[in-house]
């Protein structure tokens, strides 16, 4: 799917503008270099590209644009830390805030801070947390108190990310995979989600949840357990639990995450979530 969301751009000719510049071969201070570096990060603030786009298809995967990642680096590179002012706090960072906020529709509660080159979809509500560079937050999502989502995550429409919720970043290698979190998830408080890992639609992850690529996801709505990495099927609930593995100094419990129930698709989003967590007992 094509990295152009809203506008018509020059995408061939930054592709590969920026390509020369990550592989060395145009200098740093090339002027195209530096207008198509400049550009792409532009318009990942103002939404017309993505990081990664979504399937064409139910069931496909994500893309990822490495070139719009080499640019964000490339971004860094070329700025040198100055001083940005928001009424009494003072930053000292080489990417400022977003700005015109209220323009985009977003409500952004101090200390909340989203960077330039992120982008927050009309009804986004960001509390004193936080939304990094090349991450995209869907239309009518809560990113609550404290919560973090890191560079170029990939959060959908109508997602809650409770209190202290951890989406990981991942800017390099560029064409390492971030985060994806698809619409109408609920990541309840103190989840962490990193390395790429896929939440799809509708899934909800219990308080505590701890998913990265490496962990075990362990369904076992049926008679026998079904062991998978990396991907929460859509409308999965999700908790902590532990299996026991064998080492030299004994047996212990390994952290996983467990499938335990499916969240029903028969009824809205949100009574749908609140028979999830009552009839699963799930902690949020």
């Amino acid at each position: 799917m094509s990295v152009t969301e809203n506008a018509p751009y020059p995408l061939a000719r930054w592709e590969q503008t920026i390509g020369e510049g990550w592989a060395g071969t145009r200098p740093l201070d090339d002027a195209s270099l530096r207008g198509a570096v400049e550009g792409a990060v532009a318009a990942l603030d103002a939404g017309d590209i993505r990081v990664a786009s979504p399937p064409a298809n139910e069931g496909g995967d994500w893309v990822t644009h490495a070139w719009v990642k080499q640019a964000i680096l490339l971004y860094f590179r070329m700025h040198t830390s100055e001083t940005w002012t928001a009424g009494p706090m003072e930053f000292f960072d080489k990417v400022p805030p977003k700005r015109n906020l209220e323009a985009a529709g977003v409500r952004v509660v101090p200390p909340g801070v989203a960077r330039y080159g992120s982008f927050l979809e009309r009804g986004v509500i960001l509390m004193p947390g936080y939304v990094n560079i090349g991450a995209r937050v869907g239309e009518g999502s809560m990113v609550d108190t404290w919560a973090t989502v890191g560079s170029c995550a990939q959060i959908g429409k109508r997602v809650h990310l409770s209190g202290g919720v951890g989406i990981g970043g991942v800017l390099e290698p560029p064409q390492a995979a971030p985060v994806i979190i698809e619409d109408d998830c609920f990541i309840g408080s103190r989840a962490i989600v990193v390395e790429g890992v896929r939440v799809e639609t509708g899934a909800v992850l219990g308080a505590g949840v701890v998913l990265t690529a490496s962990t075990l996801l362990i369904d076992v709505r049926g008679s026998e357990p079904v062991e998978t990495r990396g991907r929460v099927p859509a409308r999965a609930v999700v908790i902590p639990g532990t299996r026991l593995k064998k080492f030299p100094a004994g047996e212990f419990g390994v952290p996983c995450a467990l499938i335990i129930g499916t969240r029903s698709t028969s009824t809205d989003q949100k009574t749908s979530l609140n028979d999830a967590l009552r009839e699963f007992g799930v902690p949020v």
